[in-house]
């Protein structure tokens, strides 16, 4: 006799729940408020912020359909595309594995799709159920079939329906042989309406922006309302909602999609949607943190130049008044207290663990002292250029240092930089280096620490961010004891 298949029915109505009011977005809060300021200005004066943009639409492009297996794309040839534009000459053999005029077909598809959403968010057109077909028919524009079973369990290939809703269940066998059931086609419909009703709810309520575009991705690929499609579309839509507060497309990368992307869903999916939200943040905060490396003006004409330059001067001279100056100081100070807070707390449960088989000793330079500027600040070059950002050095900075003596002949810096990053006068980073000495001068030399920095905004409240930072700073412990364990044996 042969055994029934499992069967586990994934979609449940949509609705939003408690789990999604209480998720934590600090980790696009930190970045935000310099984001928001800096944006205004990019858009302003920067045509470099207009190439980023247009190279972040080809990558979504790219990646949606990498990640959905439509093809597969060599990693140069990608970053030729995303930096060139989609350009079929630029293929060499091996760079796919379908036609090229099929890959070509596919890439224009997802591109004209991503287009799309800008202009419907620079047109504000809500968003409906028929926006929702007219967006799956422009991404499947090439799409001639969508997998399906026929009577017997076999895979077959069925025509798609382009900009309508599935007419038969589609649903995906897992790894363990149990069927995963969305919705049911009869319906759809009302679920799809039901999904929008309570988005145009959640923006009415003021509900943030990052679980908002969280929770509708997840809702809609529970509902999976197309044949096939409904990856892109969910990753599309949840873009369109990001854009229309004033952030980026939300691209999967193909590196991401198994480890942080699937199992974050597979979470919500169980009812704990904290992954997914903390994911989709960090996709937010990366782009925002390239965003703030861009320069206002480049390439222009003199005029121009001088009109800008002169807007420039007004804008700092307002700025440079002594409330807005204090504020930025006095968080600059806040955020650098707390970091030796954290640092003291360590060492003090770092001796009480080893009982006394190291000495431990923090130094610091804080903002106002003249060796903060000075001091360490070829390491923090260095580490800034090793994570591709601009350091500026004409702000000020600050160090704290962690001396973890092994040995008389051993000893381990493990310093901490405060400084500020890109751009913008409000954005800090933390970042982090080690270095080994014998003891004798001159002998310092950096072991590999490879922490990427923690950016935050200092235009607003800090206490918020301490979580974040904590988190930071023990993450940044945890590797260079991995590496000082490594390297003695």
């Amino acid at each position: 006799m042969q055994e029934k298949t499992k069967e586990y029915r994934l979609w449940k109505p949509v609705a939003f729940d408690a789990a999604w009011q209480k998720c934590d977005t600090s980790v696009l809060d930190d970045i935000s408020a310099s984001w928001f300021k800096r944006r205004k200005t990019l858009q302003e004066n920067s045509s470099e912020y207009e190439k980023f943009l247009e190279r972040l639409k080809r990558e979504h492009a790219i990646e949606t359909g990498v990640i959905e297996r439509l093809y597969d794309l060599d990693k140069g040839i990608t970053e030729t595309f995303i930096k060139e534009g989609f350009v079929q000459s630029y293929l060499s053999h091996g760079d796919t594995d379908i036609p090229e005029d099929e890959l070509m077909n596919h890439l224009n598809d997802h591109l004209d799709a991503v287009n799309f959403i800008f202009d419907v968010v620079r047109q504000d057109r809500p968003l409906t159920t028929g926006f929702i077909k007219e967006l799956h028919h422009l991404v499947t524009q090439h799409q001639k079939h969508a997998e399906g079973r026929d009577q017997f369990g076999n895979r077959v290939n069925i025509p798609l329906l382009k900009g309508t809703y599935k007419v038969r269940e589609n649903n995906p066998t897992s790894y363990d042989g149990t069927r995963i059931l969305y919705c049911h086609p009869d319906h759809v419909a009302s679920e799809m309406d039901n999904l929008t009703e309570i988005y145009n709810r959640l923006v009415r309520e003021g509900k943030h922006p990052l679980v908002i575009f969280s929770w509708f991705h997840h809702a809609f690929t529970t509902i999976h309302p197309f044949q096939d499609g409904n990856g892109r579309v969910a990753r599309l839509l949840a873009s369109l909602i990001a854009i229309k507060y004033g952030y980026f497309p939300l691209t999967v990368l193909r590196e991401e999609a198994k480890v942080k992307y699937i199992e974050a869903l597979e979470k919500a999916d169980k009812g704990n949607p904290q992954p997914l939200v903390s994911y989709f943040g960090e996709i937010q905060k990366r782009n925002i943190q390239k965003a703030l490396n861009i320069k206002e003006f480049s390439g222009t004409s003199l005029a121009e130049v001088q009109q800008i330059f002169a807007k420039k001067i007004e804008t700092y001279r307002r700025e440079k008044r002594q409330s807005y100056q204090n504020n930025l100081a006095e968080n600059r100070a806040e955020v650098f207290a707390y970091c030796g807070e954290v640092l003291h707390e360590l060492r003090t449960n770092m001796s009480a663990q080893l009982n006394g088989g190291v000495n431990i000793e923090i130094k610091s330079s804080d903002f106002a002292e003249q060796t903060a500027q000075e001091k360490y600040a070829g390491q923090t070059a260095d580490y800034a250029q090793k994570h591709d950002y601009f350091f500026n050095r004409a702000l000020p900075k600050a160090w704290l240092t962690y001396r973890i003596e092994v040995a008389k002949e051993k000893n381990y810096r493990l310093g901490i930089t405060v400084h500020h990053y890109g751009y913008d006068d409000t954005v800090l980073a933390i970042g982090s280096f080690l270095e080994f000495t014998d003891g004798r001068k001159n002998s310092a030399a950096t072991l590999p620490l490879d922490v990427p920095p923690h950016v935050i905004s200092i235009d607003d409240d800090i206490e918020g961010k301490k979580k974040n930072i904590k988190t930071h700073l023990e993450n940044v412990m945890a590797a260079a004891l991995a590496q000082i364990a490594s390297e003695i044996g």
